[in-house]
Order: C-alpha cells, then sequence, then structure tokens
C-alpha cells in the first residue's frame, strides 16, 4: 500500500520548513505522497530568521534564499496570520490532518531574577530584537533615551544588540532596517553600550564572526580590560578549550588583539565595551535605571565560575537582558514550563505519564530548548520527521475524521472564521513590494546620498496582509 500523508507543520521559521522539506523529499524517496500545510502566525514566512537576526548580517540572506526555494518548490503550502490554538484549535488539526508538528521556536526573552530588573528602562533582548527587526506586534517607537547602556550575557544575542544600538543608523541603511527604526536609532543619545558576561573570555558564546564584525563598525571604539584577562588567565578549562577548540583560539585572539594600552586614546564618537567575569546581582534606580551592580567572579577550573565578594557599581540607564530564549505553550500541546519546552521523546510529544501522543510531534527550540544553531535544526527534523514516518508505517498514526482531501476545507474553515489568512503567493507579492521600496527609496538627508537599498521591509501587520491577499487574489 502507497503511503499517503496530510500533516500540518505549525511555525514557518527554519524549523518549519526544514521539516516540511525532508518529509517530503523522504516520502518522495518511497513513493508515497504527502501533502504539507504550514501555519504561520505572522503574514510572513522565515520566523526568527525575519524577525530575531539583526539586521547588518548579510550572511542571512543565503539562509534565507535557501528557505525560499524549499516552499518555492510547491510540495509544501503556506497558511500564514493564522495563529493556532486561537484562529484554529489543535483538536481542529487533528481531526484533519494524520500529523501535526509543531515547530513554534522560542519567541520570549528567559528570565534574569534578580532585583530592579522589572525597572523602568529595563529591558528583554527579544523584545528590542523584534523591534528593529520591524515586527508587527511590537511598538513602533523605542524608548532610546540613554547615553550609557547595559547589556548582560555573552552570547551571539547580546553582541547583536549591543551592536545595532551603538552602530550610526547610517551604517544600517543598506539593510532591511524599517524606516521607523531608522528615525528611533538618529534620535538616540547613545555614546557608551557595555556588554557584561558571567565567565572569562575563553568561555564566550560568541560565533568568531560576529565578534569580529564588532572590530569592523564604523566610528564605533571595541574597549576591553586587563583586570578581566589577568583574573582569567590561571583557568585551566580555558587553556583546555583553547587547545581543542579553533573557534575559541579564534576568538581569543580577536580579544587579545583589542588589549590596548592604558594610555591608549579612543577617537570614536561611541565605545563598545566588553566585560567578563561580571555577574549581575541587582539592578540599580530609584523609580528608573540608574546602574547596575555586579560581582566580580572568578574561574573555579570546571568551565564554571565562583563569586568573589567584589561588587563594581556601573552607572547606565538602560539594561537589556540577552541571557536566552524561552518557548511559549501552545493552547492544546502539553508544555514543560520548567525547561520550556514541548514534552517529546525524539520528537514524539508525550503526555503527563511520558506516553506518545499519536500523530503529535515538535522540533526546533520547542523541542529542544534554544540551543544550537541553525545547522542542528537540520538534524533535529530530521529525527523528527524519521520517527513520524516509522509511525506512519507501523500504522500508529490517528485517522483523520474530517474529509480534507482536496485541501480547500481548511481554507473554507479559516474564510467562515473571518481569518484574513496569508499564502505563498501573497509574500511574493509582500517580497516584491518590500524589494520596490527600496529601489525607490530616497534619502532625507545629503549624508545619505548613493546607499542603496535592497528592500525596506514592512511593518505594520493589517499592511503586510492587505498587500500579500491583493496580489495573491491578483493572481488567481
Amino acid at each position: 500500500m502507497t503511503l499517503s500523508l496530510r500533516v500540518a507543520i505549525v511555525g514557518a521559521g527554519p524549523a518549519g520548513i526544514y521539516a516540511g522539506n525532508i518529509l517530503s523529499r523522504q516520502v518522495a524517496e518511497i513513493g508515497g505522497e504527502v501533502a504539507i500545510d504550514l501555519f504561520e502566525s505572522l503574514p510572513a514566512p522565515y520566523g526568527l530568521i525575519r524577525y530575531g537576526v539583526a539586521p547588518d548580517h548579510p550572511r542571512i540572506k543565503g539562509i534565507v534564499n535557501s528557505l525560499h526555494e524549499m516552499l518555492d518548490a510547491g510540495t509544501i503550502r503556506l497558511i500564514g496570520n493564522v495563529e493556532v490554538g486561537r484562529d484554529i484549535t489543535v483538536d481542529e488539526l487533528r481531526e484533519r490532518y494524520d500529523a501535526v508538528v509543531f515547530a513554534t521556536g522560542a519567541l520570549r526573552d528567559a528570565p534574569l531574577d534578580i532585583p530592579g530588573i522589572e525597572l523602568p528602562g529595563s529591558f528583554g533582548a527579544a523584545d528590542v530584537v523584534a523591534w528593529y527587526d520591524g515586527h508587527p506586534d511590537v511598538p513602533r517607537e523605542w524608548p532610546l533615551e540613554a547615553e550609557s547602556i547595559a547589556v548582560i550575557g555573552n552570547g551571539n544575542v547580546a553582541l547583536d544588540v549591543a551592536r545595532v544600538l551603538a552602530k550610526h543608523p547610517r551604517d544600517l541603511l543598506t539593510t532591511d532596517v524599517p524606516a521607523n527604526v531608522v528615525e528611533g536609532l538618529e534620535a538616540s543619545p547613545v555614546t557608551d553600550v557595555h556588554v557584561f558576561g558571567r565567565r572569562g573570555p575563553g568561555h564566550v558564546k560568541f560565533t568568531p564572526i560576529e565578534l569580529r564584525e564588532l572590530g569592523e563598525v564604523p566610528d564605533v571604539d571595541v574597549i576591553v580590560y586587563d583586570d578581566d584577562f589577568e583574573r582569567a588567565a590561571n583557568d585551566p578549562h580555558a587553556e583546555a578549550l583553547f587547545a581543542s577548540n579553533n573557534q575559541v583560539k579564534v576568538m581569543t585572539r580577536t580579544l587579545n588583539g583589542w588589549r590596548k594600552p592604558a594610555d591608549h586614546e579612543y577617537t570614536a564618537s561611541r565605545r563598545l565595551h566588553l566585560h567578563f567575569l561580571h555577574a549581575p546581582v541587582e539592578v540599580l534606580g530609584d523609580g528608573r535605571v540608574e546602574g547596575v551592580r555586579f560581582e566580580r567572579t572568578r574561574p573555579v577550573g570546571d568551565g564554571s565560575v565562583e563569586g568573589t565578594g567584589e561588587f563594581v557599581d556601573v552607572p547606565v540607564q538602560a539594561v537589556y537582558r540577552a541571557v536566552g530564549y524561552a518557548s511559549s505553550p501552545v493552547a492544546g500541546v502539553p508544555f514543560d514550563e520548567r525547561a520550556a519546552v514541548i514534552p517529546n521523546e525524539g520528537g514524539r510529544v508525550t503526555d503527563a505519564a511520558g506516553a506518545a501522543i499519536p500523530g503529535v510531534y515538535a522540533t526546533g527550540w520547542i523541542k529542544r530548548g534554544p540551543v544550537g544553531l541553525i545547522g542542528h535544526t537540520k538534524g533535529d527534523a530530521l529525527e523528527t520527521v524519521t520517527n513520524l514516518l516509522a509511525d506512519a508505517a507501523a500504522g500508529s498514526l490517528p485517522e483523520p475524521i474530517v474529509d480534507s482531501a482536496e485541501g480547500d476545507e481548511v481554507f473554507e474553515l479559516l474564510e467562515a472564521r473571518g481569518i484574513r489568512f496569508t499564502t505563498w503567493a501573497g509574500w511574493l507579492e509582500l517580497d516584491a513590494h518590500e524589494r520596490g521600496l527600496g529601489e525607490a527609496w530616497e534619502p532625507a538627508v545629503a549624508a545619505h546620498a548613493g546607499i542603496v537599498r535592497e528592500r525596506v521591509k514592512v511593518v505594520a501587520r493589517d499592511e503586510q496582509v492587505e498587500i500579500s491577499r491583493d496580489g495573491a487574489l491578483a493572481l488567481s
């Protein structure tokens, strides 16, 4: 008997698209058939690639091009602007599909539980990233009022936030950064951005390319502190990492290259400071952020650190916590609040008793937590899809009870509810519209003359939907 499946994937970021592509390819290899519907809560695809990565990363274009090719192949049907759990329930999906795969990612900030973290002027990195990436569901304006800013965290997100906040907005104009973000950044009075990590320079979570980019930002000096390196000098764990890991070698050399004599004169108009072995203990301020208190730490030899009892207060007017992302629950699916993931075994979603729920799967960060890079997502999707197909071959997938053989029934359901869903054809129209805005862009000030913009991102959700639906309808 030839395998024939209908599968719903929830989340059109890399995890969901990779899962759909792998599923389509593997089913084709065994001579079967699969219809895949990719549900996305936003009007546009690509998830954190579009709304969670700093706009000045040109290498991301290569990933977008790859994802575009997968969706453009026509084997995966995009259904955007649909919130699963609200516009259509999980039970309704399970009634219509042989399997449902959740790839909803991790969109909110992990908490940082220290006194004062809720003061005005304290923000989550995920929120400001969503703002400067033009996410339609965050405010169009951002309170950029601080001259000195602290970013807490030693990963790529922390570095992205620090770089964008320190960068002169004219140097972002070649990207797809929205017009409202450029306006906000141009009004920013920032002069100093400080990045703080609990561990030493040998244990940073940056990637080498992210780190090198800091030294290439025009009119921004990168400053590191000898005291941090001296306290980390006798860490045997860092020495072992340096000896065994080429990435650590590259980053250590880059960081050491930024060390300057005490009398070195920094000449840029803005400064980006990298601090190591500083653990945040309190955000200070009377009514709003006025500083952050850190305890200096020291390595203990196993990769961890301990407090020294020495505290330092750093005056700043804004704090951004970039200590990780966390996933959010989806109504109708089990959720582990402590780990902030959908509980699963190899991608098979499990109930409170630990038993697999037939036909329900997870992949990506909602499956394993917000760790790893894009490459890890492919292997993750492969595991989930392999188990899904094994269950299909074993006859353990539940039979859909709603006849959706032609595939239009789910559209009819959404239309009956007044849900203005978007499609791949609609995304192509929105994509072309944004590129057209880039071609037509005219700088408001002479200093920006000659800058070529590939696209200007449309921010408002309603505007995205209108452009997508009008264009798609015109094509039909």
